[in-house]
């Protein structure tokens, strides 16, 4: 389906829940990429990175990827 005022890169692709796109890389494997153009998930299967991607968005969409940052280090006395 080719909307009258989308960008012609955007109408040329699949795009999967009308967010993301996959597409086989010359190493045969399958890269999503969000509308906006991130690379997002990796994968060796087609399935297998439209449902990772899947996860991942809807994990963005609750806020889990908000900026929480984290100590590698253990701090006192072991």
């Amino acid at each position: 389906m080719n909307v009258p005022n989308e960008h012609p890169e955007i109408a040329e692709h699949e795009w999967i829940d009308d967010t993301f796109r996959v597409e086989e890389t010359r190493f045969k494997v399958w890269k999503s990429y969000h509308k906006d153009g991130r690379s997002l998930i990796m994968s060796l299967h087609r399935q297998s990175c439209i449902d990772a991607t899947r996860f991942y968005l809807k994990g963005c969409q609750e806020g889990w990827t908000d900026s929480k940052t984290y100590e590698g280090t253990v701090g006192g006395k072991l």
